[in-house]
């Protein structure tokens, strides 16, 4: 593997790449670091350092590598690009329009892009408003009794706002960037990069609190959990696929065989993000109407809170839920029996047409229990661990970051691996 990283670097072109996805990589921590105008920074360190936890924002945060809570420029992370293209997916099953672009290729995609940079910056800025607010009225951080803003004026109140929606944009940009002239998916790299942010110092905070014995558990605990996330993620299905030999004018083709792949995680991490964001919603309705007798809102400030076992086990049956929600609107077995029948394929023992169809939905079931057992299990481990050891609220190998950590790097390897094969070179993988 060290190997395979020096001759990376000795490729020019593969070097100037890595060089420039870097390059990118230090601009966005540091926007990451850099406060919004109007924000007193002395006062938001010292109210951060007071904070117990803030699992209501956790998600957010989480996709801001820590720069939500420290009100920067960068504040909002890649959580509102995140959404709009949720949002966009699911709209394209639903409008007719939409689908239709989808289906136009190329052309299609593009416009979708462009409508999810729109939804993207409408999101940021309904985001933008919600977070100044709650830092203008002292509710961001809870029993902070600091004032967060220099000024309550609405001036304030308007620039901190068009400053994180233009931070947003940025970040957008950067992340088209690097898909242009980087290697990878460059939101995806973000995303990785804001999640590892973090990461270290989740970590050390274990060992301050609990000590070296915690922190070796919690390192072994970890190590096994990533071992089972590399495994998992690249476990697959394949299904094969045949294509009859056809004669066009004087040449025959087809006659060749391939595979449709379904991953045993074909979902990735979507469903964990529609679960958690369900979840905030009643536990920011009790933050809110703390006061409140409401019977309701006493019982869900209860029993929804993170470690309850009634919250673990709504959380566990929520990512069950859109794990195959979100697979039947993303792999259409109608759509990939259509293409195989139009174009000559067939899957050995399976006649073309409603039987393949019938087939693929069977298949694919079977492969989503396991899937969304898996990303339940996975999602659990933080809240788990947190009621076994102790370890921390925050605890740094589960969930959604180890998912995102190990998804990204997974797809950037094998992007890297793909180019030095071309040039002869052992890969990454091997």
């Amino acid at each position: 593997m060290l190997s395979a990283f020096a001759n990376a670097f000795r490729t020019p072109d593969l070097r100037r790449k890595l060089l420039f996805v870097l390059m990118i990589i230090v601009l966005f921590r540091l926007g990451s670091q850099i406060p919004a105008p109007g924000v007193n920074v002395a006062n938001v360190q010292s109210c951060l350092a007071d904070q117990a936890n803030s699992s209501l924002y956790s998600l957010i945060n989480l996709f801001s590598g820590g720069a939500l809570l420290q009100l920067t420029i960068f504040a909002l992370g890649i959580m509102p690009y995140i959404t709009a293209s949720i949002i966009l997916q699911l709209l394209v099953v639903v409008i007719p329009r939409l689908e239709a672009l989808k289906q136009e290729g190329q052309t299609g995609q593009t416009k979708i892009t462009q409508y999810t940079r729109y939804l993207t910056l409408g999101l940021a800025i309904l985001q933008a408003t919600g977070i100044v607010a709650l830092a203008r009225s002292g509710q961001l951080l809870a029993g902070c009794s600091e004032k967060l803003l220099y000024s309550d004026s609405t001036a304030t109140f308007l620039v901190m706002v068009v400053t994180m929606t233009a931070g947003t944009a940025v970040i957008m940009w950067l992340g088209e960037l690097v898909t242009e002239h980087g290697i990878g998916n460059g939101m995806s790299i973000l995303i990785f990069t804001q999640v590892v942010a973090t990461f270290p110092q989740s970590l050390w905070s274990v060992k301050l609190d609990k000590g070296w014995g915690t922190f070796i558990t919690v390192m072994v605990i970890g190590m096994a959990v990533i071992a089972a996330v590399i495994f998992i993620e690249q476990a697959q299905r394949r299904i094969p696929v045949q294509y009859a030999r056809r004669m066009v004018g004087r040449k025959m083709f087809g006659g060749s065989s391939t595979y449709i792949p379904l991953k045993v995680n074909q979902a990735g991490i979507i469903p964990v993000i529609f679960a958690s964001s369900l979840l905030y919603l009643p536990a920011m309705a009790v933050q809110f109407n703390q006061t409140s007798t409401n019977p309701i809102l006493q019982w869900v400030g209860k029993n929804l809170t993170s470690g309850h076992p009634i919250y673990m086990a709504t959380y566990f049956l929520l990512i069950i839920f859109f794990t195959y929600f979100y697979v039947s609107i993303t792999f259409n077995p109608t759509e990939v029996a259509d293409n195989m029948k139009k174009y000559g394929g067939f899957i050995p023992g399976i006649r073309a047409g409603k039987p393949t169809e019938d087939y693929l939905s069977y298949v694919l079931s079977r492969i989503t229990f396991p899937g969304s057992l898996y990303l339940g299990l996975i999602a659990l481990i933080p809240l788990i661990a947190f009621v076994a050891i102790g370890a921390n609220a925050n605890f740094p190998f589960g969930g959604t970051s180890i998912l995102i950590m190990v998804g990204v790097a997974l797809d950037t390897v094998k992007q890297i691996e793909s180019q030095l094969q071309q040039r002869n070179y052992e890969g990454f993988l091997r």
